[in-house]
This record gives C-alpha cells, sequence and structure tokens, in this order.
C-alpha cells in the first residue's frame, strides 16, 4: 500500500516523501520489526524496501514498550528524551523516525541517523523545542 501512496504524492507534485508502513501497523517506523518504505525521490521515482532498525544498529523492541499516555505523561517523555535523560525504545523511535524525516531527500537513513544522534546529544533539539515555545508564546500574546 506505501507504494501507490507515494506514486500519487509524486503526481500531486511533491517532490520528495517516505511513505512507511510498520509490520505493527503503525504509520511510523519502530524498532520492532520491519518497515516498509516508499521513498519518492527528487527524480520522481519510487523506490520500495524494508527496513528494521537492527539493520541501523538499534536494539529491537516490542511494541508495548512505546505505549504513551496522558499528554503530561507525553511531555515528559518528550522532555526527557530532548534533555538526553531518557534511552530506549521511545528515544531510538524517536531518532529512527527523524532520521527518516531527514533523509527524504537523499534517502540515506544511516548517515541521518548519525546526525540526529548529534543533534539530540549536543542540546540543539531542546534549544529548537524551547524557542519554538518562546515564539508561540509571544504571538499568542500578541493577539
Amino acid at each position: 500500500m506505501t507504494e501507490p501512496i507515494a506514486q500519487v504524492l509524486g503526481e500531486l507534485g511533491c517532490k520528495s516523501a517516505m511513505v512507511i508502513h510498520s509490520h505493527d501497523g503503525l504509520d511510523e517506523l519502530t524498532t520492532s520489526g520491519p518497515n516498509r518504505i516508499s521513498h519518492l525521490r527528487t527524480d520522481g521515482t519510487v523506490h520500495t524496501f524494508e527496513l528494521e532498525a537492527k539493520d541501523l544498529g538499534i536494539d529491537s523492541k516490542q511494541p508495548e514498550s512505546m505505549t504513551g499516555g496522558s499528554i503530561d505523561k507525553n511531555l515528559e517523555m518528550l522532555r526527557n528524551i530532548l534533555e538526553g535523560t531518557s534511552e530506549g525504545s521511545q528515544t531510538d523511535t524517536v531518532l529512527l523516525n527523524a532520521a527518516a524525516a531527514m533523509a527524504t531527500a537523499d534517502g540515506d537513513i544511516a548517515t541521518k541517523l548519525v546526525e540526529a544522534r548529534t543533534t539530540l546529544s549536543s542540546g540543539a533539539a531542546l534549544r529548537t523545542l524551547n524557542d519554538l515555545v518562546q515564539v508561540s508564546q509571544e504571538l499568542a500574546s500578541q493577539t
């Protein structure tokens, strides 16, 4: 099902995209098994392949370990990931999906995974979130 969607995106004028389906039914890359990816490349072709987190050096985790919770719990989990105080399946999943998003143009998920790890460990991701929150609050106060 991912390939036809990627083809339609191309027909609609999208320059590049990754359409993802994980074996456990999620619409994001997971660490628990194979993920099917149809990559709409910048030349208009679609390349479909399977990717497992373990192929990139990420340990396989069961989907139950990705269960979220309340808004407050999920916010705390996100903050912990961005602060670098969380390890495990949530961080691995965020890194894997960030790498895929960053690789949409060139398809090099492995290289982008290294960049995503660096961005997270350097604190740049957290600074970006904090900047976004600040700008959002400033805009809200102007209305």
